[in-house]
């Protein structure tokens, strides 16, 4: 439920932005004023963003191991689908004290806790062989991975000018998908010569380069930035008034519900339910199924540099990108689970697959209302509260689904049938009709407020 301004909070607001032409503020130059970007806010960005890459790695890990990760802990859907609901769950609670980290302490340290946690984590869950201990590295690795994408939008925001925010955010999701397409590609691939140990051993060993390179080559900003400016009275807002501030702001609550709604229907899919619901229930091979979650992938590069040259070129286009998005994923699962039998014929599949890639890139729109309408000193905690809606969203998908294919399945059957799929699979309808309903309604909010 969505909480209105206090009218007696102390006023926030986003000072006025400056214009490229107009004079440096005093005691400041204009280079720090107007981030230039640059090869040295390329080389910044490359160096965060790879941080991301690996998280996404070891985030999408269970998505091509689902099967095996039932077969090796002795586990039915229920308990499998626990696996991405705790590390989704880890992820979306840790949004808040990570963006208040980010504020606080400078997201160069956030990622550097933030690699060496995933590393610890990814190790721990290779060498686990019961249920437990593997559910608890899968927490670690969630609180890792919470770190990474919040510290690399700070970073953008330090470096480049204002106007190309949208699409660096967008390459940084872009960069992400590459993440998930080694995950598809190379890891499904390795689990089957390399072995479960071995394969996770080595993406866990993959951090340690990764976390030198943060250590010996990021600056999270150009030389001479100013910090952000001391709140009321010469110090820090308190956390609590820092959050409730940044809770208060209409265009908050719009991007949390925009990153809800359109990121939750791909990321369940590709965390954990894709690939079992395209083998056991349309009866592809792990390779077709495999290619299928790769052209996901691809969809989603080719939707992030499209979405990211609209939008930086007119902020207007945000909602009508976001709602084309939502609209088309709705019509496309409902004529998918509406076929005969729930065998959709394979051109229907590839349809769903390909529109299910702008879920990724339009959730980045929520992000963006929360850098729009926060000033600096609170960014990062906005950004948190925002990109915990697509993770809220696909615990809730994730554990429907789950809990929907036990009540469903065959007694003494070890798999799932297509009919059983095509119901539970109904489930994500739900959050899909609430997040719309809540962005119609904090829209008209929004708008008031910029008005």
């Amino acid at each position: 439920m969505s909480v209105d301004p206090a009218p007696t909070a102390p006023s926030l607001s986003v000072p006025a932005p400056r214009r490229a032409g107009d004079p440096p503020a005093a005691g400041f130059p204009a280079a720090v004023l107007h981030p230039p970007g640059g090869r040295a806010a390329w080389l910044a960005w490359s160096v965060g963003v790879s941080v991301y890459v690996l998280a996404v790695v070891h985030r999408t890990s269970l998505g091509v191991a689902g099967l095996d990760a039932a077969a090796r802990f002795g586990i039915g859907a229920s308990a499998l689908s626990t696996f991405s609901i705790l590390q989704v769950l880890v992820y979306a609670g840790m949004q808040i004290p990570v963006g208040l980290l980010v504020d606080r302490i400078g997201p160069r340290r956030v990622l550097v806790l933030g690699a060496a946690l995933m590393s610890v984590g990814q190790l721990a869950f290779a060498f686990s062989t019961a249920f437990a201990p593997a559910l608890a590295s899968r927490a670690v690795l969630g609180c890792g991975d919470a770190m990474t994408f919040i510290s690399v939008l700070r970073i953008a925001a330090r470096w480049f000018p204002a106007a190309r925010n949208p699409f660096v955010a967008q390459l940084t999701g872009l960069a992400g998908m590459g993440g998930n397409l080694i995950t598809t590609v190379v890891l499904a691939q390795a689990l089957h010569t390399a072995g479960w140990s071995s394969t996770f051993g080595i993406i866990a060993l993959t951090g340690v380069p990764v976390l030198l390179a943060v250590l010996a080559l990021l600056r999270e900003a150009p030389p001479g930035t100013p910090a952000p400016a001391p709140q009321q009275g010469g110090g820090r807002l308190p956390v609590g008034r820092l959050v409730r501030a940044a809770w208060a702001e209409p265009g908050t609550r719009l991007g949390l519900w925009v990153h809800f709604t359109t990121a939750f229907p791909a990321s369940a899919f590709g965390l954990l339910w894709g690939l079992p619901y395209l083998v056991e229930g349309q009866g592809m091979s792990r390779a077709g199924a495999g290619g299928m979650l790769s052209l996901l992938v691809l969809s989603s590069m080719a939707f992030g540099l499209l979405f990211g040259r609209l939008i930086s070129r007119s902020a207007a286009l945000r909602l009508p990108v976001a709602f084309t998005v939502l609209g088309a994923t709705a019509l496309c699962w409902a004529v998918t689970l509406a076929w005969p039998h729930g065998r959709p014929p394979l051109w229907l599949l590839v349809v769903l697959i390909v529109v299910m890639g702008s879920n990724g890139p339009a959730s980045l729109i929520g992000l963006d209302y929360a850098r729009a309408h926060n000033p600096a000193e609170r960014m990062g905690t906005a950004s948190g509260i925002a990109n915990m809606g697509g993770f809220i969203g696909s615990m809730i998908t994730l554990l429907g689904i789950g809990v929907l294919l036990d009540a469903l399945a065959d007694p003494g059957s070890d798999s799932y049938s297509a009919h059983a799929y095509q119901v539970a699979f109904c489930f994500q309808l739900l959050p899909l009709l609430l997040g719309t309903a809540m962005i119609l309604r904090l829209r008209r909010k929004v708008a008031a407020a910029e008005g």
